[in-house]
């Protein structure tokens, strides 16, 4: 008797609540690119530490139009001007520069006639005008970024901003990716009969490099139950996530299933109603996860995408909400599949203000050309007949 199959979600579900947290570590703010923030960040103190010019020109009191104005000094960047500022006289102040006590405005530049060590004040100025106050951007204590975070440029500047040296990141999850197959055959390699190039290693590998992981370049099982064991202990004495490629089904040559529960690996499900994707495994030991993928390298891809990779971002802190799923209208209408749901590989356009989903070329599972170019995977409901053109489908996303 066949097993049943379980939903994309349900599958995901339980996928993401056998998943942990790794550890953090802490590490300077360039070695913290790309990583995932765990501890929030707080300001150090208040950004800008002070009252500063907007603009090049004179810090003045705010005033009427066709004012004469003594300029006392100047106040730069780094080197500001420590005397207090009285009625009837300018500094002159550069952008960025604290504005000196007793100054309210600044005045462009571009806005006042010099004569000497005088100027004239061709506009009027208000209260504050063209000066940044102190604490405009970031008040001392302030959450400046949140655990969870991707770390990229923008976020890095900003730690720096708010006076963090170093970060506390998630640890890289440690991946082993192995593929099964007496007929898999190194990239570049000569093939014999029957033989094809092992395009799903580096490709998984590849995609877990993508999701924050340090991944290795992929081994190939041979099959051969032996071997298969050995190799599986090995990943997994070593590994947080095991990637198994091919070799979960039932075949006379298909040793991955009867190897994984000899290591004491716990079965947490086999079968997804997906297409493709269908004879997906799942499974755990002591806190370490376990993918058994399908060998056909646009399954692997898919399932990767929908499992494999939510528990990579989670173990590093990073959930992520349904509610935040992107959608998009279909452009052709699409045949559903009667029992599964379908993950149809699409390109987005944008049309009328709308995102709009198109398939990327055959669909097949061994189709690997129908991943080039593609934006996302479009989740087409099982049911029968075709979903139209114009439906909202949700998307999910595919990492490069």
């Amino acid at each position: 008797m066949s097993q049943p199959l379980i939903t994309v979600d349900d599958a995901r579900e339980l996928v993401l609540r056998a998943t942990g947290r790794l550890d953090g570590e802490r590490v300077e703010i360039l070695a913290a690119l790309n990583r995932i923030l765990a501890e929030d960040v707080a300001a150090t103190g208040d950004v800008p530490p002070f009252p500063c010019s907007a603009m090049d020109g004179y810090a003045v009191r705010a005033g009427a139009a066709r004012r004469s104005l003594t300029v006392i000094g100047e106040s730069r960047a780094g080197t500001p001007f420590e005397h207090e500022l009285s009625e009837g006289q300018a500094v002159r102040i550069s952008t960025g520069a604290a504005v000196p006590s007793g100054a309210t405005a600044v005045i462009r530049q571009e806005d006042v006639e010099c004569s000497g060590e005088r100027i004239e004040a061709m506009t009027p100025t208000t209260e504050g005008e063209n000066v940044r106050p102190r604490a405009e951007d970031m008040a001392s204590g302030s959450i400046v970024l949140t655990a969870g975070t991707a770390l990229g440029a923008v976020e890095l500047g900003a730690a720096v901003a708010a006076g963090a040296a170093t970060l506390s990141v998630a640890r890289r999850p440690r991946v082993a990716v192995l593929c099964t197959g007496d007929e898999l055959r190194a990239p570049g390699e000569p093939l014999g009969p029957g033989e094809i190039h092992n395009s799903n290693a580096p490709m998984l590998a590849a995609l877990a490099s993508s999701c924050g992981a340090v991944a290795d370049g992929g081994a190939r099982l041979r099959d051969d139950r032996a071997a298969t064991e050995a190799s599986l202990a090995d990943s997994l004495e070593r590994s947080d996530v095991v990637v198994v490629s091919g070799g979960v089904s039932v075949g006379p040559h298909d040793h991955v299933k009867p190897a994984l529960a000899a290591l004491g690996v716990e079965e947490v499900f086999w079968g997804v109603a997906l297409q493709p994707g269908k004879p997906t495994w799942f499974g755990t030991l002591d806190g370490r996860l376990v993918f058994g993928l399908p060998g056909n390298p646009v399954s692997a891809a898919v399932t990767f995408s929908l499992f494999a990779r939510p528990a990579l971002l989670a173990l590093q802190g990073v959930t992520a909400s349904p509610a935040a799923r992107r959608h998009a209208r279909l452009g052709v209408a699409v045949r559903r599949n009667p029992r599964r749901e379908q993950a149809v590989r699409v390109r987005l356009d944008y049309q009328d203000g709308a995102t709009v989903a198109v398939p990327n070329g055959p669909q097949g599972s061994n189709i690997v050309s129908s991943l080039l170019g593609a934006d996302a995977l479009a989740m087409i409901p099982p049911g029968e007949g075709e979903i139209e053109a114009g439906a909202r489908v949700a998307l999910e996303e595919i990492p490069h």
